[in-house]
């Protein structure tokens, strides 16, 4: 088994040890904010992103046995994987500290989590393992070329971007329905029960009402950018989950939903732009927004709304 581990090269040195609590996450948040910061808005993940595959882990694995982090001498935190449920490897390094090694190391540390006795979840599916890559990452791309993995197609991703300059289309919905933020209580129960609707059965939908409250004490989570439509009875008819990154001004969507009965009825796009004005009073002058290549009724909305195509994530498999 793969212990607590140190690395020296003639540059650098770091050292490796799983995920413990809640600082962890803040310096994962941290290092996403920083290396966006360096390198443009797409080879690292938004925090919402982070945020929303930290939160998939909690629910249904352990973190403290599924995320392993990499540190510096100085005890800066360097580098992150995430092995998730699918199961899916997700790694993320400092630009300094990019292909010297800490990619090989927590490629290794999943392989091997994944033979450990007590996965036979995992091993039924065959040893097939996920990853991915922007378009515009030649070496991510041939970092996981080189260790198998083969591009999928299956789930694809278009990323799309909207400015925030200027102003933002007023929404217009069905009368008697609200869009607004998730109320303080009472609504928890429903926000999570509007996931699994729109979700199941994908893993994005396999969440409870306590879940969903766990998601709500999450540092980076803005209970006044968890916007929903409601309807006159009280039903959560469509979502979307907004989050922030304050250093690098750029917001982010997702997950987005709505209800099948309530779908073509101008409540998604209502709660967009509702959470576009409140990111705009952050201070964000731009949002970001990913879907699957194959949904067009998605991604037509969001053009309809100002949002541009701009990279795409290619999924990427490997088969044993």
């Amino acid at each position: 088994m793969i212990c607590n581990r140190s690395h020296t090269t003639p540059a650098q040195s770091w050292s490796s040890r799983l995920y413990e609590g809640e600082d962890d996450l803040q310096q994962m948040l941290a290092l996403q904010m920083e290396a966006r910061s360096r390198t443009g808005d797409w080879r690292y993940w938004h925090v919402g992103e982070l945020l929303w595959a930290f939160f998939m882990v909690d629910c249904h694995l352990k973190p403290q046995e599924h995320i392993r982090l990499w540190h510096n001498a100085a005890g800066k935190l360097i580098g992150w994987v995430i092995l998730g449920e699918d199961p899916s490897f997700d790694c993320q390094v400092l630009p300094e500290y990019e292909w010297s090694g800490i990619e090989e190391e927590a490629l290794a540390w999943a392989e091997e989590r994944l033979t450990e006795p007590g996965q036979a979840a995992w091993q039924e599916q065959g040893g097939h393992l996920v990853s991915g890559a922007r378009q515009d990452d030649p070496r991510r791309i041939a970092f996981l070329e080189q260790h198998g993995f083969r591009y999928h197609g299956r789930f694809a991703e278009v990323n799309m971007i909207r400015s925030l300059d200027g102003p933002i289309p007023e929404a217009v919905w069905p009368a008697g329905c609200q869009v607004r933020s998730l109320a303080e209580t009472g609504e928890t129960g429903g926000r999570a029960q509007a996931q699994r609707e729109v979700w199941q059965p994908w893993t994005v939908g396999n969440i409870s009402e306590e879940d969903y409250a766990r998601l709500m004490r999450l540092p980076g989570y803005h209970r006044d950018l968890d916007i929903v439509a409601v309807t006159p009875d009280g039903v959560i008819a469509s979502y979307v989950n907004g989050w922030i990154d304050p250093l690098n001004r750029i917001g982010d969507f997702g997950p987005v939903g709505a209800l099948p009965a309530y779908r073509r009825r101008e409540l998604t796009r209502a709660v967009l732009l509702e959470c576009m004005r409140r990111m705009k009073a952050y201070g964000m002058d731009r949002v970001c927004v990913s879907t699957t290549v194959s949904n067009t009724p998605a991604r037509c909305l969001y053009e309809s709304i100002g949002f541009r195509i701009v990279n795409r994530y290619l999924d990427y498999m490997r088969v044993r």
